[in-house]
């Protein structure tokens, strides 16, 4: 357990890892330890490349999807990789572990029409509780961020002067994000009946109509009621609007690497799937451009 511990604080403390993602890495090494005990008699810091190999065909065979499994194959190459570092072993046992290929689903998006109905045409109601719900709709259409970035923004890192918005991301990581004329228009009228109707002394940008911090799960909800009105799409989250925000960019001639800087990806590859959600469009660009299509 200490070593398990000391890997999870060294995520935490010295990685910015979020909270979320060392939750994820402690279940999983959790359930392995006691996989080893149990079948093996054996610690985490003992283990081989077969028993390794053991547990994630049994986890597997439990039903979990390959992309699960790969994460499990993550947080075991991480965590021992990091035992090598602090010489707690000295061969890393999961050298040979490959992660199973999987199908990339490609992000589900609003389309542009619908997007506009939910922003122009929806009713919400005209009273701090409407005029809330509307802007994280437009933030988060607008910025793309993720859906713990929105509920953590403060009334400080809105820049109004410079038009723009200071997100902490991953591991800590600030970005700033261009405030469209429309959506500081929004934040103003926002701030208005927020001040007239919440006079209390709250960082946070986003409140409650109690005057509390924002929760995900009522985020969550709020999003996916209203995009219901809206779109059959089979997920109407947050994070559809983080796809929606990146693919509608692409589709207007954005470059990829403004996209991922915005989005606050860490690498190209991770920004890249929304070029195939593109393909519709290039097809119709292709069919009025072509002389023979």
């Amino acid at each position: 357990m200490p070593l398990t511990q000391n890997y999870l604080d060294y995520l935490l403390l010295e990685k910015r890892y979020s909270s979320h993602t060392v939750k994820a890495y402690r279940i999983d090494l959790r359930i392995f330890e006691s996989y080893l005990k149990e079948i093996y008699t054996t610690s985490i810091d003992k283990a081989n490349h077969a028993m390794i190999r053991s547990w994630l065909v049994e986890e597997l065979n439990k039903g979990n999807s390959a992309r699960t499994v790969n994460r499990k194959i993550t947080t075991l190459k991480s965590f021992y990789k990091y035992l090598i570092k602090e010489q707690k072993i000295k061969q890393n046992p999961t050298l040979k572990i490959s992660s199973s290929k999987t199908s990339k689903k490609l992000p589900q998006f609003v389309g542009l029409a619908d997007m506009n109905e939910l922003l122009d045409k929806l009713k919400f109601e005209e009273n701090f509780s409407g005029s809330r719900d509307k802007l994280i709709i437009e933030v988060f259409y607008s910025t793309g961020v993720r859906l713990s970035e929105l509920i953590n923004i403060k009334l400080t890192d809105v820049d109004s002067l410079k038009s723009q918005i200071k997100v902490l991301g991953k591991r800590n990581k600030e970005r700033l994000i261009p405030l469209t004329k429309e959506l500081q228009k929004s934040i103003e009228v926002y701030m208005i009946l927020r001040m007239k109707e919440k006079a209390i002394d709250r960082s946070y940008l986003f409140l409650t109509d109690s005057g509390k911090k924002l929760n995900p799960s009522m985020v969550y909800r709020k999003v996916n009621e209203l995009l219901k009105g809206v779109t059959t799409l089979e997920k109407k989250s947050p994070h559809v609007l983080r796809h929606t925000f990146a693919t509608h960019m692409l589709n207007n001639g954005a470059d990829l690497n403004v996209i991922k800087e915005l989005l606050g990806h860490a690498s190209l590859s991770a920004t890249e799937v929304y070029t195939h959600n593109s393909i519709d469009q290039l097809k119709e660009i292709f069919n009025n451009a072509h002389p023979r299509a």
